[in-house]
């Protein structure tokens, strides 16, 4: 299928991509194989060039976990046609065109642009999935959404206002509290100037539901301000480590703590996930969501699209156009 379809690699731990190109076959039973048009940027691959991620896989590898393309060829037993425009949730989209299974590639609604749709699948699918199926979001809750204007964090603002409850963002600066406030926060906390957040969230009356993918003393001090009741979502560990979440105050005021991970549904409850992921496409077609796109490299330049990430410099989706 073309001997020289560029791509980027991770060749050796805590190096950043280097440039390479590779031949690919037509696709087997299952697969396809998509031009990808862009691809995006999560913290995960920013854990995977150090080996911190829990599916990194071994050097050398592709990076990249999501992206938006064409599909070019398909393979026997596949539904999916050329001309196809999908949505990408699989290893190894950092490149102009790659093999995936067809399982992980979902159409994407019309109208709908590729830098939207690269950055679509991780972001929205763990923040609406942790919310409504897990945590129970209901209208009239408040939610604490921290580390609010990063990837993942904007996408639970979006998703929390869309479903009635009051979003209190916790972001550091103006700059990306403004955008978190754009996406639906009633409530803004700066979390540079916030001496004690347990204190500013209880304040507020405190929280129903948490939503955390940083971690640390912020996860913590947020888990303080949960109301009898309240659930805590574990998202991930911007902020270096884990939490300290004291049980026993889980016990007495009957605290549910949800551990979620996104990815981990495409084996756990695959058919789940899938309406899940139609169920966003659905509310992106109504006009309820609006993907942000924070920042764009070409695939070349793809270090310094993880210098934005690691240095959280930028708001919303790093976007990589190849």
């Amino acid at each position: 299928m073309g001997s020289n379809w560029k791509m980027m690699q991770i060749k050796e731990m805590a190096g950043r991509p280097v440039p390479g190109t590779q031949a690919l076959p037509a696709p087997g039973p299952g697969q396809v194989l998509v031009r990808i048009h862009a691809a995006a940027l999560n913290f995960a691959d920013l854990l995977m060039t150090t080996g911190r991620y829990q599916e990194t896989p071994a050097l050398p590898f592709i990076p990249g976990l999501e992206g938006a393309g064409e599909i070019l060829a398909a393979g026997p037993g596949v539904d999916l046609t050329p001309g196809t425009r999908v949505a990408v949730q699989a290893q190894g989209t950092m490149a102009e065109a790659n093999l995936f299974a067809a399982a992980d590639c979902h159409p994407i609604p019309e109208g709908m642009g590729y830098d939207e749709a690269a950055g679509f699948l991780i972001a929205y699918g763990t923040s609406h999935f942790a919310l409504t199926l897990r945590a129970g979001l209901r209208p009239g809750e408040t939610l604490a959404v921290l580390g609010a204007a990063g990837g993942v964090g904007l996408t639970a603002v979006e998703i929390g206002a869309a479903l009635g409850a009051r979003v209190v963002a916790v972001a550091r600066g103006e700059d990306k509290l403004a955008v978190a406030r754009a996406a639906g926060a009633a409530v803004c906390i700066d979390s540079d100037t916030c001496p004690d957040l347990r204190a500013a969230l209880r304040e507020l009356g405190g929280v129903d539901v948490v939503y955390d993918p940083v971690g640390d003393a912020p996860g913590a001090a947020a888990f303080g301000a949960l109301r009898a009741g309240g659930r805590f979502l574990v998202i991930g560990f911007a902020g270096g480590k884990p939490p300290a979440l004291p049980l026993n105050h889980a016990l007495v005021k009957n605290i549910a703590i949800h551990g979620f991970y996104w990815g981990g549904y495409r084996k756990l409850d695959p058919a789940l996930l899938r309406q899940d992921i139609q169920a966003l496409f659905a509310l992106y077609a109504q006009g309820k969501l609006r993907p942000h796109v924070g920042a764009t490299v070409t695939l070349d330049r793809l270090a310094e699209g993880y210098d934005l990430l690691e240095s959280r410099r930028s708001t919303g989706k790093v976007i990589v156009s190849t």
